[in-house]
């Protein structure tokens, strides 16, 4: 079916605020033109500007910058990922936050690491042989006690695994020998550290289950993410106002610590997370933050609390079990906080699982990854992307197995561009890939649209007369961006999408 293509030719704005100190643009013309969203520097509301200016001690200006570069840098870590893969040893920002540091095995490699305006640094170990490392180690999880080692973690910064120990090292020495890793692979570091789940807390919204109290992570079609350690496949649950609100379906822990609880019509999942300040906060995606990115959480005890994120991919060894891919972040938490929502500007990053230390003293806090969640159950993150922000009577559910998803509704006619009403910039050649799931009954289509320096020009389209599309397109690097037309029909959207 042939389509006129309205609106091809508007044009996007870089976000302002960035500076080309932490990367280079790619050569060639960059879209411009009149934005249609706030620059990422203005995306974070009062309330976490607030506790980023209390806990990172920055003023407001360098608070929003900060926002801004964080995203510029988690874009680029993942162009560079992608580009180098083999000889990719990690990547990090430096103290200041102003240079993003890329670890490579391969001194050769190191002048596109320079050319993408990263600083290269030459490494002996990729980022996959320190996975493996790490994947040993929590094979012998149960070798580790609880109470001598709090966890361990890939350590990017130290080309490393590193082992926690905690009242001595023999406890933590025979744990590496008993997973079979060489004492020279990983580094054993004391801490005092004490892992506990935070069961007395909510991140958003408050709900129950029984007699115990927990809180909503992240709203996703058909109900919420929340932590596994939270309740059982089949547990009720009534909302913060004590009226039945839903019923577990899915729930791991240990091991992971996520579930998902689907909601009844009393309920309504919306884009938001309660910032305890009387608004919200309002959520746009889940694109990964670079290690080193200031991040903010949301808690009922401790409210808004900021930090860092200090590295991925952690093993924690509560007393209950270990739990793997855990986020380990310096931001504090208390009783009460467990299970909260924990952002990065407006992108989700996940849910509150445990931690150490309180909001006094200081501490550790760490989350489960909200995308391993969604890829989990095959649920989408409910956003504020696609002009709209409420999520149909019966949500679509398909496109899961994509790098990126997103939500959004649009009535008839209507257009919605991602990512964010934004674009993307793909520094390899290779396949763009599409899944749109529209709802039932209309006729909605899907277009790739790249930058030819002077417009935005369709270079591949699913136009077919169902709600449902697929784009596959093999392309130069450059400029994209996604175009989601509701041809006939209104209602909310699924987008899942790969890129090169």
């Amino acid at each position: 079916m042939n389509r006129v293509l309205a609106g091809a030719a508007a044009a996007i704005l870089l976000p302002a605020g960035l500076t080309t100190a932490l990367i280079a643009m790619p050569a060639g013309a960059a879209p411009s033109g009149p934005t249609p969203v706030a620059p990422a520097g203005e995306a974070a509301s009062a309330e976490m500007l607030a506790a980023m200016q209390r806990d990172l001690g920055l003023t407001a200006s360098a608070a929003r910058t900060r926002i801004a570069s964080d995203a510029h840098a988690s874009r680029t870590e993942l162009a560079l990922r992608k580009q180098l893969g083999s000889a990719f040893g990690g990547a990090w920002l430096t103290a200041d936050a102003k240079s993003l540091i890329v670890a490579v095995t391969d001194s050769g490699r190191s002048a596109e690491v320079a050319a993408a305006g990263a600083t290269p640094v030459l490494v002996s170990r990729s980022a996959g042989q320190l996975d493996t490392i790490k994947a040993r180690l929590d094979a012998a999880a149960a070798k580790a006690p609880a109470t001598s080692v709090p966890g361990w973690y890939v350590d990017v910064k130290n080309n490393t695994v590193t082992v926690q120990a905690r009242g001595g090292t023999t406890a933590a020495k025979a744990f590496i020998k008993a997973g079979g890793v060489d004492a020279k692979q990983v580094r054993i570091e004391t801490t005092n550290e004490q892992p506990r789940l935070l069961y007395d807390v909510r991140g958003g919204d408050a709900y129950y289950i029984g007699g115990g109290r927990c809180s909503v992570g992240f709203s996703v079609n058909g109900g919420f993410v929340t932590a596994g350690h939270c309740g059982s496949t089949g547990s009720s649950t009534t909302g913060f106002n004590r009226v039945a609100q839903g019923t577990f379906q899915g729930s791991s822990f240990p091991g992971n610590d996520y579930a998902w609880v689907s909601v009844n019509a009393n309920w309504t999942p919306q884009p938001w997370v309660n910032n305890y300040s009387g608004g919200n906060v309002i959520v746009a995606g889940s694109t990964v933050a670079a290690v080193g990115a200031a991040i903010c959480r949301s808690g009922s005890t401790t409210g808004w609390r900021c930090g860092t994120v200090q590295a991925y991919n952690q093993t924690v060894n509560y007393a209950e079990g270990s739990v793997s891919g855990l986020t380990r972040t310096n931001a504090c938490a208390e009783p009460g906080d467990s299970g909260g929502s924990w952002l990065s500007g407006q992108q989700a990053q996940g849910v509150t699982s445990g931690g150490s230390g309180n909001c006094t003293s200081g501490g550790t806090t760490y989350f489960q990854p909200v995308n391993e969640i969604l890829s989990a159950y095959g649920r989408t993150l409910t956003t504020s992307g696609g002009g709209g922000t409420t999520p149909p009577t019966t949500p679509p559910t398909g496109c899961t197995g994509y790098e990126f998803s997103v939500n959004g509704s649009l009535a008839s006619g209507g257009n919605a561009y991602q990512p964010n009403n934004s674009y993307y910039y793909s520094s390899a050649a290779g396949s763009h890939r599409a899944c749109l799931d529209g709802p039932a009954g209309t006729d909605f289509d899907l277009y790739l649209q790249k930058w030819s320096g002077g417009a935005w020009t369709a270079v591949a389209s699913g136009t077919t007369p169902t709600a449902d599309e697929s784009v596959t397109y093999s392309g130069t690097s450059g400029y994209y961006r996604w175009r989601v037309h509701a041809y006939s029909g209104s209602g909310g959207y699924a987008l899942g999408y790969t890129n090169p």
